[in-house]
């Protein structure tokens, strides 16, 4: 049996990659709805947030073997809403910021959103940045596990589109 750690690769999402990705994000769309998460349930993200990101340079997927395991956006710049967090991040320096993760259905369980995030940590350190920055939902429980796992620390809460999000950091070595 094939490990799946072995040949996955970060790398940025191509545009013709966005309806697949967009179909990851529906199925995780619906996963939250399911956990009876309020998140992702208002038209947000779409199928233009998904073409936003790939033309900003945001889009990233999480491969093997060609096949699209999980997508994230990912930004090496300031997050606005972060700069007014009701509680206090753990540095002021750069930080990397993390966007709409989504697992593929297909790969579910196999501890791949943890995979996905210790690639962005070492994709953060090769471009000389030593914080990851992002939020959740209250209520998305795999998440804030994840972020447990990872060492995230809870920082405080910042706003997005009227909501507050739980804002975490984690400083990297």
């Amino acid at each position: 049996m094939s490990n799946i750690t072995e040949n996955l690769i970060l790398r940025k999402a191509d545009i013709s990659e966005v309806p697949q990705i967009w179909s990851i994000l529906q199925d995780a769309i619906e996963q939250r709805r399911l956990d009876g998460s309020t998140q992702w349930q208002d038209g947000y993200p779409n199928e233009l947030t998904v073409k936003n990101d790939v033309k900003n340079g945001h889009a990233y997927v999480l491969i093997e073997n060609e096949s699209i395991l999980s997508y994230a956006a990912i930004m090496f710049e300031k997050e606005p809403a972060y700069e007014n967090i009701e509680g206090k991040w753990l540095t002021n320096d750069d930080y990397t910021v993390v966007h709409r993760v989504a697992v593929s259905k297909l790969a579910k369980g196999k501890g791949i959103a943890t995979k996905l995030f210790k690639s962005i940590e070492d994709l953060a350190l090769a471009n000389n940045i030593h914080s990851i920055k992002v939020d959740t939902n209250f209520d998305n429980v795999p998440m804030l596990k994840i972020l447990d796992r990872l060492n995230y620390t809870y920082c405080g809460e910042v706003f997005f589109r009227g909501a507050a999000r739980k804002a975490y950091e984690k400083k990297l070595a």
